[in-house]
């Protein structure tokens, strides 16, 4: 299978590196292309991202002129990598957030052909995200909010906050993913889709890690924008 992995990166040249060194070889010789969106980074990380594929040609570098998103650089990197002809999509963070070294567990349901889409979740050890250092109120909002959107959407997923998510080129196909939102809810969004496709999603625990990363994620809008996307639900708006 031709496995790519999107990486959609904002001033990050002090982490993207590090994340590159952390993906266990056995993945490195099964990856095809890794697509680097620089989302109008205001640091080096397009140079940065040139030298790295000066020494790797598997690395391939996407440039927005201006910053257009979380969102927006999944867009780009998830309809490049479809163009190129890939199997699998891994969305991999640009900070070190979501373990690389868990990639092989994440890709085996995709290339076994059991699932369409998964998702590493911290949820489904809540007392190890805890442990992993989220933040008390994270946490609370996290469980609030996935508990309301499972009852809304009627699904039973662990959370809908993660961002490491994996796709399957049949599930990036199936769902309108150009259509839905540029908010940084737009992972929890996908899983929405992706079961109003009856695309089969996969849960895998992966462990929680909060270090001196950088969030720009804004947590009440954050908050109002997956209220939001609940209340567009039903009205009926995601019936695409």
């Amino acid at each position: 299978m031709r496995i790519f992995v999107v990486i959609p990166a904002y001033n990050a040249a002090g982490t993207l590196e590090r994340v590159f060194q952390r993906v266990p070889a056995e993945v490195r010789t099964k990856i095809e292309r890794v697509l680097v969106v620089n989302d109008g980074s205001l640091d080096g990380t397009g140079a940065l991202v040139c030298r790295l594929a000066g020494a790797d040609p598997k690395i391939a570098l996407i440039e927005h002129a201006t910053n257009r998103g979380y969102a927006q650089a999944q867009k780009t990197g998830f309809t490049a990598a479809l163009e190129a002809g890939a199997d699998i999509v891994a969305l991999l963070h640009a900070d070190g957030q979501y373990a690389p070294e868990l990639l092989p567990t994440l890709l085996r349901p995709l290339e076994t052909g059991e699932a369409d889409v998964v998702q590493g979740s911290r949820m489904l050890d809540p007392r190890g995200a805890l442990r992993g250092g989220m933040p008390v109120y994270k946490f609370v909002a996290n469980r609030v909010l996935s508990a309301l959107e499972n009852w809304v959407y009627g699904m039973k997923l662990a959370e809908y906050h993660s961002g490491y998510m994996l796709y399957s080129a049949r599930a990036l196909r199936a769902i309108p993913f150009q259509r839905l939102s540029d908010t940084f809810h737009f992972d929890g969004e996908m899983l929405l889709m992706a079961h109003r496709k009856r695309l089969r999603i996969r849960e895998i625990p992966i462990p929680t890690h909060y270090g001196d990363e950088k969030s720009h994620l804004k947590p009440i809008r954050y908050g109002l924008d997956v209220l939001t996307i609940m209340a567009r639900y039903l009205a009926g708006k995601y019936d695409l």
